[in-house]
């Protein structure tokens, strides 16, 4: 699968977020070392505590399935720019990428951008930390 390909699943991920409060909507998906694809959407809740953001619920999804590497993830989003993953977004993406894996961030304008954990987190808080 293709960088874009897999920026392309994150897009039309946006089109199924739950987000009536902000009207910011958000799409993943997640590329496992075993080359499946998993997608997720921010799903918001009156009780913003509740909401969960559109990388953890793709996560999770391969989470659940059994997948536990995660070699790439794509996120975009309804809003101008770049949208990148919050801390505790990046910090549940440490647990199951390695630090060169790889975030591509979708914008408006068809372009995306590569980053990896490593440079969107340095010195995470891993396994052998606890």
């Amino acid at each position: 699968m293709t960088d874009l390909e897999l920026v392309n699943i994150a897009r039309q991920a946006v089109n199924l977020a739950y987000a009536p409060y902000s009207k910011f909507c958000v799409g993943a998906a997640v590329l496992t070392k075993d080359g499946e694809v998993y997608t997720g959407c921010n799903i918001e809740n009156a009780s913003y505590g509740a909401s969960i953001c559109a990388e953890r619920v793709a996560i999770s999804k391969c989470i659940s399935d059994g997948c536990r590497l995660i070699s790439k993830i794509a996120i975009c989003s309804t809003g101008e720019g770049q949208t990148f993953p919050c801390g505790i977004c990046r910090q549940v993406m440490s647990e199951f990428m390695e630090e060169d894996g790889e975030i591509l961030l979708g914008t408006s304008d068809g372009d995306f951008y590569t980053y990896t954990l490593g440079e969107l987190l340095p010195n995470s808080f891993i396994l052998h930390d606890s």
